[in-house]
């Protein structure tokens, strides 16, 4: 996961540098979907920027939260799983299982697992995150395989797709 973990890195980099630029006119989040064979089990990791975090968290909360406070993690949480799930081939959701997060100044990691299973075994991706409440939101879910990476673009109108 050395690899993928540096593109997020060098994503997250290169978005933090355009926001700044843009005065943050885009909206977006990232997801690396990947297969670690040590642990047999699909990672999810998501990038997200703080700003748009705080401003959800306040919403939700109705008054400011500290990111990375435990009442933050567990509201994000509750957000999350609720708009990012894996479908099986049948429809179904697949358990996935929330490790933590990581909040940092300009942006925030969260990660998942889905233990003990095969990337093969998801069928679709679900991604609706902040695209409730940023109506220009646009996430992308980078899916490895195989040696290869596929992108599967979500908006407001595109909250499902199948995976490549």
């Amino acid at each position: 996961m050395k690899g993928a973990a540096l593109r997020l890195m060098l994503a997250a980099l290169l978005c933090c540098a355009s926001t700044a630029a843009q005065a943050h006119r885009f909206h977006f989040g990232i997801a690396e979907v990947s297969f670690n064979a040590q642990s047999g089990s699909v990672e999810v990791v998501h990038t997200y920027m703080a700003h748009d975090l705080d401003a959800l968290l306040a919403t939700l909360a109705g008054r400011p939260l500290e990111l990375g406070g435990p009442d933050a993690e567990a509201l994000l949480r509750r957000y999350v799983e609720q708009r990012f799930y894996l479908l099986d081939a049948a429809g179904a959701r697949l358990p996935l299982k929330w490790i933590g997060m990581k909040a940092g100044v300009d942006s925030v990691m969260l990660y998942q697992e889905l233990e003990n299973a095969p990337l093969a075994g998801v069928a679709q991706v679900h991604d609706e995150v902040l695209a409730d409440v940023l109506p220009r939101q646009s996430n992308t879910v980078n899916v490895s395989f195989g040696g290869q990476v596929r992108s599967l673009a979500f908006d407001a109108r595109t909250t499902q797709r199948r995976m490549p």
